[in-house]
């Protein structure tokens, strides 16, 4: 038997060492470059904890908060942090669930709809999650017989892991623990708690921000910045989810379970069209007025699809609609702006011939004809339609893009003839009360499948381009969202347990040798706490097809 072991270093670097050596005995420093702790490695390209030891050949690359692994982990841990921080102040007598993303922080409820915390006791939190910080307390990954977790989470009245738990059978399962506090383990936390730092607890609602650094600025924390069309939809939909008794992957496998899907995907579905119908309704209201409507949202928020039954409401309402896609006026292929890299970058407004745009906008909304283009993505050059068109009286032109929301595109308009939506996936759901489901990752399981099935893509390639996707998001749509007359959630509840059935085959082919291995295998973990639910109970109408297929709408 081998006594020492290979390691292969970032910089190209062999080491060798004993076996069975803790990765954190190969760190050069406790902190990288840029002064930040060490918090975490992948080892074979799988995200470890730093007291994970080696047992053969790998190669090893430790992480800051700057890596986007490493800052997944900064920000679980920071959760971890404040629970732990809740225990210790109130015994375990106070609920406490972290809600959603708002912004770069997650917003935290505690109690029940009626419990506000004051600025006090929000401050005493922050000041025990600091003094908890200032202890280096070790936070340890531990596993357990899946009895004892089980018997553990019952007695501490901790129903959300208990009934994640329900549904599964390892024979042991991972939780983290440090001093007396423990919580079930859905990713790598930092080694202590010292290295948590930087966060910040900001009063909000009834609630509290735990506000992070962000990622390309850490240490910096970021300014908050109230988005309250956002936080309202996050809001309605999570008293929705409270309403029908479904607020955590749990609680959604035992309405599987027990046979009761097929109603919960009725009432789901049946949300998103009463929502589009009082759009609709709203948008007639104004019907003298309204001539446009902009619409604008991150990857795979299924526009296209919301598109469509918006015309349909419409039309129930007497207007016609006419369908127009942004990118049909990109600019031709040997004009398209690059990136740092030399690229192509299709996701700068540049890609987007803006005279021209306007030229046709501003006939259109004058009465006008004109003929429209169609762009050629294959040749990456710009062709006509072979009709023309015209607006006529009670219809609205419905044009959607990402650039939708900018005002550089709708600015030649008078403001009085635009509607603009946004439109993202916005999930109430949370693993279990103290984990909650990242819209992110929500809509990047949506986009593997749409673009395998749909765009002849493997999984590999979404996975490669989805950085640069979310860099052209966060310039280019994000900051946009504050324009929108209207924000519609397209999110539906049941949707994960339906993705993974055409999700888990495609990250499959994804080995450990691929550097997006550690995204591949997040989603897997990730996804693996749902039942399944067959793609046939969707129905055709339903915006989740734009994703899986079979749709009843022509794309």
């Amino acid at each position: 038997m081998r006594e020492t072991i290979n390691i292969t270093m970032e910089d190209g670097s062999v080491l060798q060492t004993k076996l069975n050596t803790a990765v954190s005995d190969l760190l050069p420093s406790e902190k990288s470059a840029r002064g930040l702790y060490y918090i975490g490695a992948l080892i074979n390209n799988e995200v470890s904890h730093l007291s994970t030891q080696l047992e053969s050949d790998a190669k090893v690359r430790f992480l800051d908060m700057t890596d986007a692994q490493g800052w997944r982990i900064y920000r679980s841990s920071a959760t971890f942090l404040l629970s732990m921080a809740i225990e210790k102040l109130y015994d375990g007598k106070m609920f406490f669930s972290v809600e959603h993303s708002l912004g770069t922080g997650f917003f935290c409820r505690f109690g029940n709809d009626e419990t506000c915390l004051t600025s006090s006791e929000i401050g005493r939190i922050e000041d025990c999650m600091r003094e908890l910080a200032e202890k280096k307390l070790p936070i340890q990954p531990v596993k357990i017989p899946f009895e004892q977790a089980m018997l553990d989470f019952e007695k501490q009245h901790q129903k959300d892991k208990y009934k994640l738990l329900r549904f599964r059978n390892p024979a042991y399962i991972n939780i983290n623990s440090c001093a007396e506090f423990s919580d079930l383990s859905h990713g790598v936390l930092a080694p202590h708690t010292g290295m948590i730092a930087p966060f910040k607890c900001i009063p909000h609602e009834c609630g509290l921000i735990i506000q992070f650094a962000s990622q390309e600025n850490a240490p910096e924390i970021a300014e908050f910045q109230h988005q309250p069309n956002l936080f309202n939809i996050f809001q309605e939909y999570k008293k929705w989810g409270r309403i029908l008794g479904v607020r955590t992957a749990g609680d959604l496998n035992e309405v599987i379970a027990d046979g009761n899907v097929a109603n919960f995907i009725r009432i789901a579905e049946a949300l998103h069209e009463k929502k589009i119908g009082q759009l609709a309704d709203r948008i007639t209201a104004r019907k003298d007025d309204i001539k446009w409507i902009f619409m604008a949202g991150p990857s795979s928020s299924g526009k296209t699809t919301f598109a469509k039954r918006l015309a349909v409401q419409l039309k129930v309402n007497g207007l016609d609609s006419y369908l127009l896609s942004i990118d049909d006026f990109f600019v031709e292929r040997d004009k398209t702006p690059r990136d740092e890299n030399g690229n192509l970058d299709f996701e700068d407004i540049e890609t987007v011939d803006i005279p021209f745009l306007h030229e046709h906008l501003g006939k259109l909304d004058r009465g006008e004809q004109v003929t429209l283009p169609r762009f050629d993505f294959t040749l990456g050059i710009r062709k006509f339609r072979d009709e023309s068109f015209q607006i006529g009286k009670h219809q609205i032109v419905i044009i959607e893009g990402i650039h939708g929301l900018n005002p550089r595109i709708w600015d030649v308009l008078p403001s009085e003839h635009i509607f603009k939506i946004y439109i993202s996936a916005l999930t109430q759901l949370s693993l279990d009360y103290h984990n909650r489901l990242s819209t992110t990752d929500n809509r990047l399981m949506r986009r593997i499948v749409r673009d395998h099935k749909f765009r002849g893509n493997h999984a590999i390639d979404t996975l490669r381009m989805w950085p640069s996707v979310r860099r052209g998001e966060k310039k280019w749509i994000f900051p946009y969202q504050k324009e929108a007359d209207f924000t519609f959630n397209s999110a539906l509840d049941y949707e994960i347990p339906v993705l993974k059935m055409f999700l888990e085959p495609l990250l499959l082919e994804i080995k450990p040798y691929h550097e997006v291995y550690p995204t591949a295998r997040r989603l897997m973990e990730f996804s693996s706490n749902f039942l399944n639910i067959r793609a046939s109970m969707v129905p055709p109408t339903s915006l989740l097809r734009e994703f899986t297929g079979k749709s009843s709408f022509h794309y």
